[in-house]
């Protein structure tokens, strides 16, 4: 069920004006008042997406997430010990981070004083609240853990060709005068990666959240062929002096040391590199109007496999996440010879499997045979050949399995599997042993109809001679009288 409510929540973004939308969907795991709330507003580049309970009627609840202030998150401040040098150890400090979404309120810090166990303390400001995921916060009691890390941040201009453009100017602006950190999360469900530039007045532990770069699903499989959307979508802070001077996107694909650039766009010029590769693209009208930076692949390949970072770049400031796409595509199986011929007993059959077309490499054979009976009998892996690589970079591969009819008492169905990353096929044939093979169901279903006619025709038979011994007796019968 799916209900759309206009809720009348106080705006906590001082510049902008925006009239939210609530979609409530009816949960039928959780409490019998849990709804899955979704909330729109034109200046998110994603929907925030949370459970809460409703303890009175859908149209007069309050959201404990979306307040004026999100739950504390944990953190890692992580950077170089005094010293530098190539190898220069790290150090390790832990953090909390009190979350505010309105920048004009000191609600958090004030309710809120410095825990004694963590060496650093955050008072963060995040109008667009990406750091109040539920992704980001697990249940109470919660084996799986989200994790956090906070560095240092030093912003200067990108010398990339498609960025250039955005800072023209040979002046940086005062604007960056201050300490400037990234925080870069990831969710404990698997279902959130964000990384986030912040900038704090100098000296003070009060930082904002600037530019926000996430992916809600960082972690894609898909089949050959397919169309993919890989997620990416990036938020600005319309406060900050840097949000007026243009974007670029740029998505850049990485594998086992190979590495390669897919697209880049400079969002200032509207134009894309001249190195856009093949079959890729972005969604113009939602990027502009809505930051989703997705990457759009036409048709899966092989080579599509991979690690893609879309990285979002303002005036001086970059922020990046990862996206993972693997490309699994299940074996097609056949077996020859296929039918078997009729084996004698004593006789050696080989039979071979081919599994072809799958991707990745790993795959495992098993043979194995059904009895008559229906008992099932390992018969092991067989002789297995290496792989082959085709045109399209799949793989092949056969197994080869000889059968001694000797030592296989009545015969049966021998069936081919094939145990894959994509999933598992299986391929059958029948073996027949002359003068062994117990009858099977047709063999069954075969006699039967061949009595039945037999019973037919005797019943045929019997009835024209009764017929004809009749006729004899009436005939002499007649004669007699007639006398």
């Amino acid at each position: 069920m799916l209900s759309v409510y206009h809720y009348s929540i106080t705006s906590f973004y001082s510049d902008c004006l925006f009239i939210p939308i609530l979609i409530l969907q009816k949960s039928t795991s959780l409490h019998p008042w849990s709804y899955r709330v979704v909330l729109f507003h034109s200046v998110f580049s994603h929907s925030h997406v949370g459970w809460v309970h409703v303890h009175t009627t859908p149209s007069s609840f309050s959201l404990p997430v979306y307040g004026a202030s999100c739950p504390v998150l944990e953190c890692w401040f992580v950077q170089e010990k005094p010293g530098g040098g190539f190898h220069a150890a790290m150090s390790q400090e832990k953090s909390l981070l009190y979350i505010n979404t309105d920048p004009d309120s000191e609600e958090t810090r004030s309710k809120q004083g410095p825990p004694t166990d963590h060496d650093r303390v955050y008072y963060v400001t995040d109008p667009a609240a990406t750091l109040c995921s539920s992704s980001l916060h697990p249940p109470e009691g919660s084996v799986q853990k989200s994790q956090c890390e906070i560095n240092p941040f030093m912003p200067q201009p990108s010398t990339v060709q498609w960025t250039v453009p955005l800072t023209d100017s040979a002046h940086s602006p005062i604007y960056l005068q201050a300490d400037w950190y990234t925080a870069t999360l990831q969710g404990f469900d698997g279902q959130l990666r964000l990384s986030n530039v912040l900038r704090a007045p100098t000296a003070t532990k009060e930082p904002k959240v600037v530019l926000s770069v996430s992916s809600r699903t960082f972690m894609i499989r898909s089949r050959l062929g397919e169309p993919v959307v890989l997620d990416c979508g990036f938020w600005v802070d319309a406060s900050s002096p840097l949000s007026g001077s243009g974007f670029a996107v740029e998505w850049r694909y990485q594998f086992r040391g190979d590495g390669r650039l897919v697209l880049a766009y400079d969002g200032k010029s509207d134009r894309f590199a001249e190195t856009q590769e093949e079959g890729s693209g972005l969604d113009f009208t939602a990027l502009h109007e809505t930051g989703d930076a997705s990457l759009i692949l036409q048709e899966a390949q092989v080579r599509h496999s991979g690690t893609y970072i879309c990285m979002v770049y303002l005036p001086y400031l970059l922020a990046q996440v990862a996206v993972e796409l693997e490309i699994v595509e299940p074996p097609s199986l056949s077996i020859f010879p296929s039918p078997l011929p009729l084996s004698m007993p004593g006789q050696v059959v080989t039979v071979q499997c081919e599994a072809s077309g799958f991707y990745p490499l790993s795959l495992e054979f098993r043979w194995m045979l059904t009895g008559p009976d229906g008992k099932v009998r390992p018969l092991g892996q067989g002789s297995v050949t290496g792989h082959r690589q085709g045109p399209d970079s799949t793989f092949s591969q056969t197994s080869r399995l000889e059968l001694d009819s000797a030592k296989l008492d009545l015969g049966g169905e021998v069936t081919c599997v094939a145990v894959h990353h994509g999933g598992t096929r299986r391929a059958s044939v029948t073996l027949n042993i002359a003068g062994v093979s117990a009858p099977s169901i047709e063999d069954y279903m075969a006699m039967v109809a061949v009595a039945l006619g037999i019973y037919g025709l005797i019943q045929v038979v019997s009835w024209t001679f009764s017929s004809g011994n009749y006729n004899q007796f009436e005939l002499k019968y007649t004669k007699t009288t007639l006398m």
